[in-house]
């Protein structure tokens, strides 16, 4: 049968929604507390859905609200949203649009649905309507649209958002506990704006409360490495801005530095291998070590005082004692994966230690002396899944090298992946070197698309055209690949029809170097990697490449070292304040409650063959 009226295509309508409703069997993420009898409420959703089937807008409109705001209260989110997906907005007089768009947006969110909630959230209608918008609600939607924008990288227009918010915050004429929050907020979505665009953002704000939180983020942000300048800049901020917001109450992690810099250790230990096939490596992160050593003691008067131990040849336990024994008021080290465990494991140590690798396993409580700290491929499968999920990918194929370090970052994205919801189409593993056009053909079905050719021109006797199709239910692909392997895998994959699919990799495809001859196979890749390779003011990148010379497969080590540099004072900081976050040369870091330094980096993508840094902002 064929619907030709309007009145028989919004019957389907009503109809498919039903079916959409009964048939669903996943549960909504928020189950919210049925307020009236189940068997009245949905009698009532059925009367309004049934009167609407029969009006005219503006009324059919208004009914349909009615039906999934009722939903909503119910915790029936599914249903409630494919009928406000079915609204024609326009139509929606003005107090029923607003309230449209602040349950529209908040069943979105709760899906995840970012995109959507950036369309809901940005109509231009909402801001011509704002007068109309009870402070209440303005509130709601203030801090609806800084969380967004922060989640979709953009957090200058978070920052606008949380400004804002501030001031309807002050209307209530008494403290709230919202200000602190919505500060607190504003402070760490400012330190996540790169040092370029914050310098941008100071001179371009005519907001003079603004231009002040600009300021002190970059005094923060520009002098991470010396406490002491960072401290004295503070301290003149505060004298020229006393009635500022971050002057009455400075941020959290900014009130810690007088104590970071009574505390921090006057001798560091160096403990690392100088012999063996770990030599080189230990000599990178050394090397990026001192250079920051050495750029500190030029810019302030107190360094400490460096000493190596040689952990080649002897007890991991009896190095660090002696080291200890020698003065020592901080280890930096070991790096063998082993000693790491060994040192994990003991019952006291009885300085502060940062290991510049991981153990295999998380231990459940830490040391509080104890800290890991390293280029881990699990933070990096984590970050993809977050990345991919925000840009609305959920059905996810991976490929990954047959290592331990490729099934480790595989693992981390499928761990995350699927706690977010996410669906693992495929998983297969390679090995360097082999046919990669079969596992391809095998990890899309093409195989089973040319066996089922084959069949039919057996059963027909005949030839006829035929193109092989892949399977249609992947919307992602990770690749946990070297880059030599990933300059085959992707042209395979493009050969293979899923030239259309994007592919997210981890930092491996890239060497830090540019090859446009050799890279431009894996065009459209978009990849995580360390901001160091991007970071062409760095005065310690520059010297470090001037004295060492460092082969590409060295670089990431020289970066470990230097922010090892970094790290060192302000553990404690990042132990008592979880949100603390340092802005490396290997990325982002945090501390997590297992003491492991977990980090965040940037992003690129391969267009020319040529790597390109990608703006903060995600991707539709």
């Amino acid at each position: 049968m064929q619907f030709t009226t309007m009145t028989g295509r919004f019957s389907l309508l009503i109809l498919t929604l039903f079916l959409l409703w009964g048939c669903s069997s996943t549960p909504p993420k928020t189950q919210r507390p049925v307020v009236i009898d189940t068997i009245v409420a949905q009698v009532d959703v059925n009367a309004l859905l049934n009167q609407a089937q029969i009006s005219n807008s503006p009324q059919k409109e208004q009914l349909l609200f009615d039906a999934a705001k009722q939903l909503h209260l119910q915790g029936e989110d599914l249903w409630a949203r494919n009928i406000l997906a079915s609204i024609e907005p326009a139509a929606l007089a003005p107090e029923t649009y607003i309230q449209y768009s602040l349950l529209f947006s908040d069943i979105a969110f709760d899906d995840d649905s970012y995109f959507l909630a950036e369309r809901l959230l940005t109509d231009s209608r909402l801001d011509q309507l704002w007068h109309n918008i009870s402070i209440e609600d303005q509130v709601t939607l203030r801090q609806r649209r800084a969380n967004l924008f922060l989640i979709l990288g953009e957090p200058q227009a978070s920052v606008s958002e949380r400004i804002a918010l501030q001031s309807l915050v002050s209307l209530y004429g008494q403290p709230t506990g919202l200000d602190i929050s919505n500060q607190d907020a504003l402070w760490r979505s400012l330190m996540t704006i790169p040092i370029d665009a914050l310098q941008i953002g100071y001179e371009q704000s005519a907001n003079l409360e603004l231009k002040g939180w600009y300021e002190l983020a970059l005094i923060s942000k520009d002098n991470q490495s010396n406490l002491e300048l960072q401290q004295a800049q503070i301290k003149n901020w505060q004298t020229h801005r006393p009635e500022h917001p971050a002057s009455l109450r400075l941020p959290t992690d900014l009130q810690f530095l007088q104590q970071l810099i009574a505390e921090r250790p006057t001798r560091i230990a160096l403990l690392l291998p100088q012999k063996g096939n770990l030599k080189k490596a230990a000599n990178a992160i050394r090397d990026g070590f001192m250079a920051a050593h050495y750029e500190a003691s030029a810019l302030q008067t107190s360094v400490p005082e460096i000493s190596f131990f040689d952990t080649s040849e002897y007890d991991i336990a009896q190095v660090y004692n002696t080291a200890v024994d020698s003065g020592a008021q901080l280890i930096i080290g070991p790096l063998k994966k082993s000693n790491v465990a060994k040192l994990s494991n003991l019952e006291e140590l009885q300085v502060p230690t940062l290991a510049v690798n991981y153990t295999e396993t998380q231990t459940l409580e830490a040391s509080d002396n104890f800290f890991q700290f390293g280029l881990s491929a699990e933070d990096e499968g984590r970050q993809i899944a977050q990345r991919a999920w925000v840009e609305g990918h959920r059905q996810a194929m991976i490929l990954y090298t047959n290592t331990s370090w490729g099934q480790r970052s595989a693992d981390a994205f499928q761990n995350i992946w699927q706690e977010l919801g996410g669906t693992i189409v495929n998983s297969q593993a390679f090995e360097e070197q082999k046919n990669y056009s079969n596992i391809i053909k095998s990890a899309l079905n093409v195989s089973d698309s040319e066996e089922r050719s084959s069949q039919l021109r057996r059963l027909l006797k005949q030839n006829m055209e035929f193109e092989p199709r892949r399977r249609q239910d992947i919307d992602m692909i990770l690749l946990v690949a070297k880059h030599n392997e990933a300059r085959q895998i992707k042209p395979t994959l493009d050969f293979h029809y899923a030239s259309d699919i994007p592919v997210y990799a981890s930092s491996h495809i890239y060497t830090g170097q540019d090859n446009s001859r050799r890279d431009r196979d894996m065009n459209g890749i978009r990849f995580t990697t360390l901001p160091w390779f991007f970071d062409e003011q760095s005065k310690i990148k520059k010297t470090i490449n001037k004295i060492a010379e460092p082969a590409p497969s060295y670089e990431r080590l020289y970066a470990l070292g230097v922010d090892s540099f970094y790290l060192y004072p302000r553990l404690r900081q990042m132990q008592k304040i979880p949100e603390t976050k340092l802005y490396g040369m290997t990325g982002s870091l945090a501390l997590n409650q297992q003491n492991r330094i977990e980090r965040e980096q940037i992003w690129a993508k391969i267009e020319q063959g040529i790597a390109t840094p990608l703006p903060m902002t995600v991707s539709q």
